[in-house]
């Protein structure tokens, strides 16, 4: 029996990327929107593109550890919440052969704040994007697509807010995430019947409302629930199974 010869070995390089996800004003109506920041490429492939914030995974560096240091180095973003979201490999996704190991980032708007925003880094809406290099729309697409599904049954979209939030805050950030309005009254109630949630004594001062009752997360609550893998603290970072 003649055996075949074995295949000459490829090089897979493994890089990561991040899908970071805040709130901002919509520059037409001033409600809350989902915005992403996207880093402009200046070497080819792609040259002049915006891509998502990302780099190469280094030889001495966990996956999480990695998303977490060309964050800071691409956009100064520190997230709270940073969660594994999927690994894309098709063959044809870059001229070399790279698997991309994707994060997605909420981050709340004092985070969001030390996102420069200039040539080399903008702000757009997470819906209306430019084209993207490589095959970072579909990684855009489908990271939306989670959060839509996820803030259904999970806790994340606290991670969009600060320590201490309204109600009225908690509801425009579903809104913004499921792009349609909800009751006021129904969502206190379902907020009221659940224990993410827990009011604090302290409430807003100033403005021309009354003043609101400030809430804050549950400390003994994950923002999401990933079985085995989330940690047994109440850490806000969490890493999921790619799937």
């Amino acid at each position: 029996m003649t055996l075949s010869p074995e295949p000459a070995p490829t090089a897979i390089r493994v890089a990561v990327s991040t899908v970071i996800v805040a709130l901002r004003p919509h520059p037409d109506t001033g409600a809350p929107a989902l915005w992403m920041p996207l880093v402009r490429r200046v070497a080819e492939p792609h040259e002049g593109s915006w891509a998502l914030p990302g780099g190469w995974v280094g030889p001495d560096e966990g996956l999480e550890d990695s998303a977490a240091a060309r964050l800071r180095e691409t956009t100064n973003v520190q997230p709270r919440y940073l969660e594994q979201l999927y690994a894309f490999g098709d063959v044809d996704r870059s001229p070399s052969r790279v698997v991309s190991i994707v994060y997605w980032a909420l981050v709340h708007p004092d985070e969001a704040s030390s996102v420069p925003d200039d040539w080399n880094v903008r702000w757009f809406l997470a819906d209306e994007h430019p084209p993207l290099a490589f095959d970072h729309d579909r990684i855009v697409e489908y990271a939306l697509w989670r959060l839509r599904t996820k803030v259904s049954y999970s806790r994340i979209a606290q991670a969009f807010l600060g320590d201490r939030f309204t109600l009225t805050e908690l509801r425009g950030v579903y809104e913004a995430v499921l792009g349609r309005a909800l009751d006021p009254a129904n969502f206190r109630r379902q907020v009221a019947q659940g224990d993410a949630v827990l009011p604090t004594d302290e409430t807003t001062s100033g403005g021309r409302h009354r003043p609101a009752r400030l809430y804050r997360s549950n400390p003994d609550l994950a923002y999401a629930d990933n079985g085995p893998l989330t940690p047994t603290t109440a850490a806000t970072t969490v890493t999921a199974a790619t799937h």
